[in-house]
């Protein structure tokens, strides 16, 4: 399958994943990456939208504990880490942070995904984005969603940035152990 049609193809997955299911699923995703990750102090976190997983109970409780929580703008061709802050549409209607963007890296980076392999390589939306930010940046990567977004039906392009791990309902993949 080209990554288009396997775009459209987890899309439809994902948007079918009941509310009862979902709420349940992304109380487990968000305990997971608490007690996986909340020993750091700072976070590169997507908002989510939409039917991705939802980050909204990892960011609580990541302001709750006073650590830095960056959230992404996008500047041109590029997305940039903000702090956490008021809202407001930016690009593809995605709520994003105003002020400076942040010069350093966070020491976690954590990515919307539409499937992820094995192997720790993920399908995006086509943009890139998250594959040039995550490039030569020394932060941990990695990506949030359900279970049924496992796939074995990626194949990766040379810019593609692999995750650390993946983050679901069912648990932590540590794809870095398999490095």
């Amino acid at each position: 399958m080209m990554k288009e049609e396997l775009r459209q193809k987890y899309k439809i997955k994902r948007r079918f994943l009941g509310a009862v299911l979902r709420q349940e699923a992304e109380l487990h995703i968000a305990e997971y990456f608490l007690s996986a990750y909340g020993r750091f102090g700072s976070y590169f976190i997507y908002n989510s939208v939409g039917s991705e997983a939802g980050t909204g109970q990892i960011v609580s409780a990541l302001l709750a504990a006073g650590k830095q929580v960056y959230l992404p703008r996008v500047e041109g061709k590029e997305i940039v880490p903000v702090p956490y802050g008021p809202l407001k549409k930016g690009a593809y209607g995605i709520p994003e942070p105003q002020g400076a963007a942040f010069s350093g890296t966070p020491e976690v980076t954590a990515v919307p995904l539409l499937a992820v392999d094995p192997r720790g390589y993920r399908l995006g939306y086509g943009g890139g984005y998250y594959d040039r930010y995550l490039k030569n940046k020394n932060t941990v990567k990695v990506g949030l969603g359900f279970a049924l977004q496992l796939s074995d039906e990626l194949c990766e392009d040379e810019w593609d940035e692999p995750l650390d791990a993946f983050i679901c309902e069912r648990g932590i993949y540590d794809f870095a152990k398999r490095k």
